[in-house]
Formats: structure tokens, C-alpha cells, sequence
């Protein structure tokens, strides 16, 4: 078994059997509050979660998020995240293809066409690895391979800086991704893997050419918390516990990223979201979409059926929210005052 395929086998075992998330540090949605409306003059059942992105229709704006590929197991997740992400009409990221690239035979375990021929699709390639000899080619190859609508070219400094033998060297790296924007044909996504990404950066990426961005910011899974289990010595293990508080925390990140770049291109939230509530404080606070992982990789560790009822639960969730904001669509949503902090409101009581 190559390194890269036992490194994707660890990742799911330690993300299912271990606590992974932040120690301390949370996603920021604890601070802010959905504005109840008691006269709310919606009816609940025109509540409207539709929305298009990249040119395709969506049923809610919920993203499967990047997690697995490489392993048979991670197949068997593969399939059946997709199949609930073809049901239920949302979108879904791959994740990281260079196993696939390097290895042709776990091509399968990424290629989900098959089972869902009409989502929302992202193929997934960590950015560094265009410092490492990968070129427009790669990328395109890993499109192909999956037939994805977009390409999520991944950021994890961090990770790689915790690996002995990671992927140290980012210098340069903004223009070789400037060149896969403009010579791709497919639209470019950045994310983060877990520690967000700032105002600062993202007004860099959108003036590169990326298509959207997804800051994934810390208050979820800690992947220094991955390393940590990973780690091959107590030196590795100690160096990765130091960072395990470490990033941008989803809520100021995005908020960071839609004041530097405002409308300009679609921003996702990640990172630490695991209600429909806090879906829809994101989507109130400027998102466009709103990934998720843990979740729904606990529940497609059990079955597809698991993964549609996840999605049922987090839709319903999603919709009562807006309804009870007073919100029947995503613009509504969006608009001023459907959400504050607890301190501007008792403030404003007080003046």
C-alpha cells in the first residue's frame, strides 16, 4: 500500500474513532443570532432554499464537503455521499485526486458519476502540489477523471508544516494557481481546509481569477488534531498539539473575505457548521453556499439512507430558521437585521 493510500485510509479512521475538533476554539456562529420575528409573515411552506451556482439549479445551498477518496472504504463513502447528494439535489466536493493521479487504479474510488449524473460536482487538487511538478495538465486530468463541474485547488499550510515529510515549500504559489485559472476550462474554487482564509488573501485570489472561495475556517475538525494522531514521535505529536487552537474562525473569516472582495464572486462557508441554524446564520452573513463534513461523513460511514436523512434534518432545520426570521427566500434572508449579535441588541435597548 503506498504512503498516499494509507494516509487517506488514517484520515478516516482517526476522523471517526478520535475527537478531532478544536479544543477551544469555535466556528463564531455562538455569537451571532437569528433575528425571531413572532409576526413573521411568511408561510413556512413557501419557504424557498433554491439557488444556482456554476449553471447548475441546487435544492438548497448545501455542499457535501471534500473528505475522502483512494480506499475502498472510501469509495463505498464516495457513492454513497453522492447518491444522497443526487436525491436530495445539493453539491458535493471530492477529495484530494493526487492519490488517483499517482495511482490510476483508485480512480474509482473518486469517480461517483455513476450514481449521481447531475450534481454539483468539484474535483479537489492541494494547490502546493503545483510547486512539486504539477501543472495545468494535472488539473485537468483530475477534472476529467470525475467529470466535476469546477476544481477545488485546496490550502492546508498548516498540515503539510505538521508532516515530516509535507509539502514545505509555498513560495510562488498564487501565480501558478493565476495560471491554472486562466488556462483551465472549468471554474477555479479555493479553500481552506480548516483554518480559514482572510480578507487580505482572498482579494489576492479573486485578482488571480479564482471563481469562488471557500474559506473553511477553524471550529471544527482541527486537522493539527489529525496530525497529532498521525504523528510518528513524540517530537511530531507536540508540535502538532501546539497548533490545535490555531485559525480564522469560520463566522469572522467570512465576514473577513465578503468586506474585501464583496460581490465579486461566490463565497462558501465551512468549517465547524453542523446545524441547519448555523447554515442559515452563514448564508444571513453573506454566504452562497454552506459546506459540511463531519456530519456527513459519520453518517455515510453507516449508509446512504443515514446521509438523506442528515440532509432531511438539516433542510428542515434550515427552512423553520428563515420562516421564523421572517425570510421566504435567500435574498430575504440576506437582507439587514436578520442577524445580530446579542451585544448590539441589548445596546441598542440601552442607548
Amino acid at each position: 500500500m503506498s504512503v498516499h493510500v494509507t494516509r487517506k485510509a488514517d484520515h478516516i479512521r482517526i476522523n471517526l474513532a478520535e475527537d478531532v475538533q478544536f479544543p477551544r476554539l469555535r466556528s463564531g456562529f455562538e455569537r451571532y443570532h437569528l433575528v425571531h420575528r413572532a409576526l413573521p409573515e411568511v408561510n413556512l411552506q413557501d419557504v424557498n432554499l433554491t439557488t444556482e451556482l456554476f449553471g447548475k439549479s441546487l435544492t438548497a445551498p448545501l455542499l457535501i464537503s471534500s473528505m475522502t477518496g483512494g480506499t475502498p472504504e472510501a469509495e463505498r463513502i464516495n457513492l454513497r455521499l453522492a447518491e444522497a447528494a443526487q436525491l436530495k439535489g445539493i453539491a458535493m466536493g471530492l477529495g484530494s485526486q493526487r492519490v488517483a493521479l499517482e495511482h490510476p487504479e483508485q480512480a474509482i474510488t473518486f469517480q461517483v458519476r455513476r450514481v449521481a449524473p447531475d450534481i454539483l460536482l468539484f474535483a479537489n487538487l492541494g494547490a502546493v502540489q503545483l510547486n512539486y511538478g504539477y501543472t495545468v495538465d494535472h488539473c485537468r486530468r483530475a477534472v476529467e477523471m470525475v467529470e466535476a463541474d469546477a476544481l477545488i485547488l485546496h490550502l492546508n499550510p498548516l498540515q503539510e508544516a505538521l508532516q515530516p515529510d509535507g509539502n514545505w515549500n509555498w513560495q510562488g504559489l498564487l501565480d501558478k494557481i493565476a495560471t491554472v485559472c486562466r488556462t483551465i476550462e472549468v471554474p477555479v474554487i479555493v479553500k481552506e481546509v480548516g483554518w480559514g482564509i482572510s480578507g487580505e488573501i482572498a482579494q489576492a485570489l479573486v485578482e488571480a481569477g479564482v471563481a469562488a472561495i471557500d474559506v473553511a475556517g477553524a471550529g471544527g475538525t482541527s486537522w493539527s488534531e489529525v496530525e497529532y494522531h498521525r504523528a510518528p514521535d513524540p517530537h511530531w505529536r507536540r508540535l502538532a498539539k501546539a497548533f490545535a487552537d490555531w485559525g480564522l474562525p469560520t463566522a469572522l473569516a467570512l465576514q473577513q473575505v465578503r468586506r474585501a472582495i464583496g460581490s465579486r464572486v461566490p463565497v462558501f462557508a465551512s468549517g465547524g457548521i453542523r446545524t441547519g441554524i448555523e447554515a442559515v446564520k452563514a448564508l444571513a452573513m453573506g454566504a452562497d453556499l454552506v459546506g459540511m463534513a463531519s456530519p456527513f461523513l459519520r453518517a455515510a460511514a453507516q449508509s446512504t439512507e443515514a446521509v438523506l436523512a442528515e440532509i432531511d434534518d438539516l433542510v428542515a432545520e434550515m427552512r423553520i430558521a428563515m420562516f421564523a426570521t421572517g425570510a421566504a427566500t435567500l435574498e430575504a434572508l440576506r437582507q439587514p437585521g436578520r442577524i445580530r449579535t446579542w451585544k448590539a441588541l441589548w445596546e441598542e435597548c440601552e442607548q
